[in-house]
């Protein structure tokens, strides 16, 4: 049974801040609730960053989502 908006909506966010990884790709939060449709998981994903809570991040070519603050943590040292 897959989990209700507001719960995959905390699972999404706790591994962002919890990744050894500051960007995740949209796929990576797939494993958050295997019985979610995709297209369920990257709602919640864009509603956290419509709340402020995470941001995209973008390499160039592709777009990824970061917890708020841990992309621009990791640019400003350089790494």
């Amino acid at each position: 049974m897959a989990m209700s908006k507001e719960e995959l909506k905390a699972a999404i966010l706790d591994k962002a801040m919890k990744s050894p990884k500051p960007q995740l790709y949209v796929k990576d939060f797939y494993a958050c609730d295997p019985d979610a449709k995709p297209r369920d998981v990257k709602n919640a994903a864009n509603d956290l960053v419509k709340e402020g809570k995470m941001t995209f991040w973008s390499s160039g070519s592709t777009t990824m989502y970061a917890a708020k603050g841990r992309a621009k943590d990791e640019e400003s040292r350089g790494t």
